[in-house]
């Protein structure tokens, strides 16, 4: 290989290394929006959510993630890690009464799923949280914008 052909394969190769780095969702796409989940995947089933109620939401802005858990308020520190890697640290909550309860998911569990987070995703427009379930059983909350 000639040295011009060699400086123009750098070239090419230098101009694609951009692209294919902006491809990787963006933890600034996540940040300072409301999510609403919509989806527990747990294998074999999933958990369907009514998507016109707002018992589980979560919102992150630059240090804290926020929410809603069926009734209480919540909030809780995370860290991000490399390769779409989170932790949400212990969740603190508002102690109010439940009159009213979703029998799909309780506040308790949502808060483990949380908890045992440990990797983030954009899919489509939805925002996938992958967890487990206190016996260790693989989950994926989706959020809808």
């Amino acid at each position: 290989m000639n040295c011009y052909a060699k400086i123009m394969a750098l070239l090419l190769i230098m101009a694609a290394a951009p692209v294919a780095c902006s491809s990787a969702p963006q933890f600034s796409n996540v940040q300072d929006r409301d999510w609403k989940l919509v989806e527990i995947r747990i294998e074999p089933e999933s958990i369907i959510i009514n998507e016109s109620d707002d018992f589980f939401t979560l919102r992150f802005d630059k240090e804290r993630v926020n929410g809603i858990g069926a009734p209480n308020r919540y909030f809780a520190p995370y860290l991000l890690a490399d390769k779409q890697g989170i932790t949400i640290k212990t969740i603190a909550q508002t102690q109010m009464a439940a009159l009213f309860e979703p029998e799909e998911l309780k506040e308790y569990e949502y808060f483990v799923y949380l908890q045992n987070t440990t990797k983030w995703n954009i899919a489509g427009k939805n925002l996938e949280l992958q967890s487990t379930d206190k016996d260790g059983t693989a989950a994926v909350l989706v959020f809808a914008p």
